[in-house]
């Protein structure tokens, strides 16, 4: 079962998502908040596999909380939910390492859907808030993304790049899924055309 905590300041979409995720056989809301600082304390003591949060929220922003989770290295997985999609935002989800990033006005199986992958460990940003948003700027990648992204650039295969990092096949994958979700592509070609063009590899 998938224990996820939701903060939402709209208490209608609140309810609306709350009812939504329960009715899903391995997903259950573990708590609620309208406002980040209730939802921050709230995540620190009952540590949801998954936080679903509003980006904007009285007294700390989503952002904020997700800031924390990071810093404070707990396992929970972030969702973000946004409704505009504006650079700055992103570029600090980016920096949290948030696992998903949603508009609102996505379809819920979408939410669902990235509920799941995140649990599996892949990386979910709406492609609609990642065009545009990438550029030379704001590597969006991390170090570890970046290294894979090399040695696939070199021609290695999934095994081999694990094999070269000290990763298991299936991280490998998982990486690459983070990268392809972060640039908006579909393929280690076209992830490879972009950071190639921003200089972020050589």
């Amino acid at each position: 079962m998938i224990r996820i905590y939701l903060a939402e300041d709209q208490s209608i979409l609140q309810s609306a998502l709350s009812q939504l995720l329960d009715l899903e056989d391995d997903l259950t809301i573990v708590g609620a908040a309208d406002n980040g600082n209730n939802a921050w304390e709230d995540i620190q003591t009952l540590k949801p596999d998954v936080a679903v949060l509003d980006i904007e929220m009285p007294e700390m922003t989503g952002l904020d909380v997700a800031d924390q989770i990071h810093t404070s290295d707990l396992s929970t997985k972030v969702i973000i939910l946004t409704t505009f999609a504006q650079r700055v935002y992103f570029e600090r989800a980016v920096k949290a390492e948030v696992a998903g990033y949603l508009l609102k006005d996505s379809p819920s199986d979408e939410l669902i859907e990235t509920i799941r992958q995140v649990m599996d460990g892949l990386t979910r940003y709406s492609p609609e808030l990642v065009i545009n948003m990438v550029s030379s700027e704001q590597n969006p990648l991390t170090k570890r993304e970046l290294a894979v992204l090399e040695a696939a650039s070199d021609g290695m295969s999934s095994k081999e790049i694990a094999t070269a990092l000290f990763l298991s096949v299936g991280t490998v994958r998982n990486y690459l899924s983070a990268i392809f979700s972060k640039l908006g592509v579909h393929s280690r070609m076209e992830a490879v055309k972009i950071a190639k063009k921003n200089k972020w590899l050589s």
